[in-house]
């Protein structure tokens, strides 16, 4: 939408993260895919890619459903490709099978609070995972492409050394609403690594997506900063409109100021641990600048397309006025929360584990044993259809 190259650099802003990923050794040891875990709220439609990814990886295909997704449907179009497939109907969540997280706990009640489900997904398919015994699994969005499957199987094979490894996204930008405006408007904004196609091994296990947006990126964090993370291979994002609707820049702000603001201490040189009031004071001052510049910059350099500007504009205005809701001292709770809810995940896995983890020493898990698994955690066997066509999943 804007003519000539991109020359704006925001002092209130970083556009780049990437420099704090690690550079990927140049041999590759490609690695079985044992798992593609998909959350989807969609219509089924929506899975062919990930079904034709794991028939070319004769992977498991775990498709995790909500909303207009329909788990009969999707289960049905894998078992006509063939694919061993364990797709769930989580609509509701059985008591107990996720923890009551703190995180959750602070933005209750309040306008901060995410209502969607991609987190709790997600941490459903690592718990699949750490219970049924895979120790790489790749996590995929439903609007992503892969061209190449042997991309995934690169990515699993870097999993010993980083606690995740991403694939580079191309095609439509992977970027929130502010971020959005601000390339369109003729800023320097790249992209980094998250879960929409993200490889991950024992090492992130311990990790748990809190309920937030920009979930993957605290996934990806550590107690004091950035666990080992590489990029590798390439995958393609559907186009979107992030415009659409004002309601997605407020859902994303809370998240957005959070995830910019410690990933800016991490460019500095500093560490998580200097998140403190006075850093978020003067950082959603900056985050505030930040989207008003963003406004003027939409308004200035947006010519040729006025029904565009005029929702990215309100947009823009709604994330700038949510973020004047955000007060320093909840982004001190709210982080301190996070960690707190670090240490539950971890003992909250290795006690289901315990419980209900299937042997990790035999490679083959029958179709048995996985509906069994199912059963004691609570789930009724009409939400989960597998489709095992050697009845295991080896």
């Amino acid at each position: 939408m804007v003519g000539g190259s991109l020359t704006t650099r925001s002092q209130h802003h970083h556009g780049s993260h990437r420099h704090l990923l690690q550079t990927p050794p140049a041999d590759r040891y490609p690695f079985d895919v044992k798992a593609v875990i998909v959350p989807t709220a969609r219509n089924a439609s929506m899975m062919k890619e990930a079904i034709r990814l794991a028939s070319k990886l004769n992977s498991t295909l775990i498709v995790l459903c909500s909303g207009y997704s329909a788990a009969p449907a999707v289960a049905g179009m894998a078992r006509k490709a063939g694919v061993k497939i364990v797709v769930v109907d989580v609509n509701e969540f059985p008591d107990g099978v996720l923890p009551s997280f703190e995180t959750c706990e602070v933005l209750a009640g309040t306008k901060l609070k995410r209502r969607t489900d991609t987190s709790a997904k997600r941490n459903l398919g690592l718990l699949l995972a750490k219970l049924i015994g895979w120790e790489q699994v790749i996590f995929l969005d439903d609007d992503i492409t892969v061209p190449e499957s042997l991309h995934l199987r690169d990515a699993a094979g870097l999993t010993g050394e980083y606690a995740g490894v991403g694939l580079t996204i191309g095609g439509y930008p992977d970027n929130s609403v502010v971020c959005h405006a601000y390339r369109e408007a003729g800023g320097r904004q790249d992209m980094f690594v998250g879960g929409g196609a993200l490889a991950i091994g024992t090492k992130a296990q311990i990790s748990f997506f809190p309920n937030i947006y920009n979930e993957d990126w605290f996934f990806l964090l550590g107690d004091d900063g950035l666990q080992p993370t590489t990029s590798t291979g390439r995958a393609i994002q559907k186009a979107y409109d992030p415009y659409a609707t004002d309601v997605r820049a407020r859902r994303e702000e809370f998240g957005d100021c959070l995830a910019e603001g410690l990933f800016w201490l991490l460019d500095t040189g500093k560490s998580l641990k200097d998140a403190t009031v006075e850093h978020w004071q003067w950082f959603l001052r900056q985050r505030a600048r930040f989207i008003t510049e963003v406004i003027r910059m939409v308004d200035c350099n947006i010519k040729d397309d006025p029904a565009t500007k005029a929702r990215m504009l309100i947009s823009l205005k709604a994330a700038r006025g949510r973020c004047m809701l955000i007060e320093p001292a909840l982004c001190v709770k709210y982080v301190d929360a996070w960690q707190s809810d670090r240490v539950l995940w971890r003992e909250h896995l290795a006690k289901l584990d315990r419980t209900y983890g299937l042997d990790k020493g035999r490679e083959t898990k029958h179709v048995r044993e996985v509906r069994e698994m199912f059963r004691a955690l609570g789930f009724d066997d009409a939400k989960v259809h597998l489709s095992l066509p050697r009845e295991s999943l080896d």
